[in-house]
């Protein structure tokens, strides 16, 4: 048995259709246009190539695009008084600060100052709390992308087993809770569980957030199981040339594939639903402001 190979890239393109197709109505019949603020402090290259593809795919949406690019001395209060500013400007209906920031600014303090209801990256702690509390929240991109996936490949999850190999406030924690959510039974697992294996080995959907190339092998993957892999790694590859390297999800994929139901491939799975969900997220916000009934499709 070979997997089915779950097409985020082609997934993603879907929901950014459906984005287009919100944004385009939300404009016909009100006027308004969804905007997104994006602030990006320093120079981190895979930083910036990720800014600018969130850019170009707004803008595509049919959104209003405001991108900040901040020196990366900028003092903390600077950056504070700009978070402010974009909370007040009714233009704005997401904000996304590009995490990691300098060291000398405190993060935490940072999400804390973004406006909770544009808070399109779910990372504010009253969004946690709601998300936990199984109230309407702004949802972290990635899990909500997962979901969707999932969703998509199995219709109802009610009753499931799912485990999350991961413990992140990012990934792992949300995507236990949108699956709890859905009335999955739900483990968390992490590198310190005991008996991993095992505990992977009961899951019919096995999410992979670890953050360690290819911790998961095929043997630990029950037959027919769907295998979500967040995992982004890069390893060296010599057959490429001195110097080279590739990408490697948290699941060794070549073992995983001959034994799992469906899996997501690296890359080309779980990444390209980020950027869709962050635009999806910004309707959300935008018709959440505006007191209009949410997109279909699009939210938890």
């Amino acid at each position: 048995m070979t997997a089915t190979r779950i097409d985020g890239k082609a997934f993603a393109a879907t929901v950014r259709g459906k984005v287009a197709k919100g944004v385009a109505a939300l404009n016909t019949a009100h006027g308004i246009t969804p905007g997104l603020a994006v602030v990006l402090v320093g120079e981190d290259p895979a930083s910036q190539v990720y800014v600018r593809n969130k850019g170009l795919q707004t803008v595509e949406a049919g959104m209003a695009s405001f991108e900040h690019k901040l020196d990366a001395e900028t003092p903390e209060a600077d950056l504070l008084a700009l978070v402010a500013k974009l909370n007040a400007d009714p233009a704005v209906h997401g904000i996304l600060v590009q995490l990691p920031l300098p060291k000398h600014i405190d993060e935490a303090k940072v999400l804390s100052a973004i406006d909770p209801a544009k808070d399109v990256d779910g990372f504010h702690v009253l969004n946690v709390g709601l998300l936990g509390t199984g109230q309407k929240a702004m949802v972290p991109c990635t899990p909500l992308g997962c979901l969707m996936m999932l969703r998509d490949h199995l219709g109802d999850l009610s009753g499931l087993n799912a485990v999350v190999v991961g413990r992140s406030n990012i990934v792992g924690k949300p995507m236990a809770q949108l699956l709890l959510g859905d009335s999955c039974t739900v483990t968390i697992a992490h590198s310190r569980t005991k008996e991993l294996a095992e505990v992977c080995r009961r899951a019919d959907i096995l999410v992979a957030a670890v953050g360690r190339p290819e911790m998961i092998p095929g043997d630990w993957i029950k037959p027919g199981a769907t295998v979500i892999d967040v995992g982004i790694n890069r390893i060296p590859a010599p057959e490429k040339g001195e110097g080279k390297t590739r990408l490697v999800g948290d699941v060794a994929y070549d073992s995983a594939v001959q034994v799992a139901g469906a899996i997501t491939p690296v890359p080309g799975g779980v990444g390209p639903m980020t950027i869709a969900c962050l635009l999806a997220n910004t309707l959300t916000a935008c018709c959440r402001a505006n007191g209009l009934p949410e997109p279909e499709g699009l939210t938890a």
